[in-house]
């Protein structure tokens, strides 16, 4: 099936609307893949790009978009595999043949490509990707909606892997910050699917009554709360539990300055620490505690397509849920949507559907 055009939205001056245009595709090359947008989700980081925060790899005009879900519609010579199958569209698609991705640490990959930030991304009809790291949906359970598994593109995916740099594993105390968002619900979840207890820790009441019924046994509310009283408020929990705190696993999902000082605030002797969400503003910190505690801190950056089936088979078995998090609109709304974000209005992440 030859595909000729791409009706999109696309950011052409950062600050500005998204415009509507309808782009000519070219036909997949060796090695790529035209798939047809099902659903694609709506991140903070879209937003960033679109007001002009967050500066994209790709010079405008560009398509952002960096959560998908489609269907192979074309491809090129050594994808025909793919043709005609549902597949998720990873926000990290790595070249699979560096140093980087022979160690398995592909989401590093210097050559890697981000829908929406490199190329052209999903607030379109079709997107062109390069085909080897598509992740097939052919296990998803009869009668599923593939829609909501947009958002495992970035922020289900991205939680997962923070859990794998953690080591998170039974019996591990997990302190969640900026719970109350995308990647960081999905953390709490994660976290309590691979046996740990799991602390929510956010500035909003609401999701975080939420959040308690999808695996936090306790939240904090950090608003008003200064990182020293946030740190003593889940320590002193932690070790109600008597964990120690060579267990203790911080993920600092919320991106913001102040999530980012109280998640180092917490760090404990032999305790570890993974830096999730990402903001460009800078922070002051003690680095000596690292050395006076024997800490770590990871970074993470997106997911492997390979642990996409293992965390594909914790949503369909019912050990992460998607759907209570997430609604749906028209591709037409985006621009409603980002301003809705920035006013932070939105109670749920957004998927838009193109051919709604």
């Amino acid at each position: 099936m030859r595909v000729a055009t791409a009706d999109a939205w696309m950011l052409t001056a950062a600050g500005e609307p998204l415009t509507q245009r309808s782009l000519p595709m070219a036909d997949p090359d060796h090695g790529e893949a035209i798939v047809e947008v099902i659903g694609c989700g709506v991140c903070h980081t879209d937003l960033g790009f679109a007001d002009g925060s967050v500066r994209p790899n790709h010079p405008l005009p560009l398509i952002l978009g960096h959560e998908v879900v489609g269907r192979v519609v074309a491809t090129g010579a050594g994808a025909e595999d793919l043709l005609s199958c549902e597949v998720l569209v990873p926000a990290v698609l790595p070249c699979g043949d560096c140093a980087f991705c022979a160690a398995g640490r592909g989401n590093a990959c210097v050559q890697q490509k981000m829908p929406g930030n490199d190329i052209h991304g999903g607030f379109a009809t079709h997107l062109r990707v390069p085909a080897a790291p598509l992740v097939r949906l052919d296990g998803a359970p009869a009668g599923f909606d593939v829609r909501q598994l947009a958002v495992v593109a970035d922020a289900v995916s991205t939680a997962w892997q923070a859990a794998v740099r953690a080591e998170i594993g039974p019996g591990d105390a997990v302190f969640v910050i900026g719970a109350g968002g995308g990647v960081g619900g999905y953390a709490v979840q994660i976290a309590r699917s691979l046996g740990a207890r799991v602390i929510a820790c956010d500035v909003r009441q609401g999701p975080l009554d939420l959040i308690k019924n999808f695996g936090a046994e306790e939240t904090v509310l950090m608003a008003d709360l200064s990182p020293r009283d946030v740190r003593k408020a889940v320590q002193t929990i932690a070790r109600r539990w008597d964990v120690p705190s060579l267990r203790w696993k911080i993920l600092e999902c919320s991106g913001h300055p102040d999530g980012q000082l109280a998640a180092f605030a917490m760090i404990g002797r032999a305790s570890t620490l993974v830096q999730v969400g990402f903001t460009p503003r800078k922070i002051e910190l003690r680095l000596s505690n690292l050395m006076a505690f024997d800490a770590t801190v990871h970074g993470t950056w997106g997911c492997p397509p390979a642990a996409y089936p293992a965390v594909l088979q914790r949503i369909y078995n019912g050990d992460i849920q998607i759907a209570p998090f997430v609604d749906y609109a028209p591709l037409s709304a985006v621009g409603q949507i980002l301003s809705d974000m920035a006013n932070h209005s939105l109670t749920k992440r957004m998927i838009l559907l193109p051919h709604t």
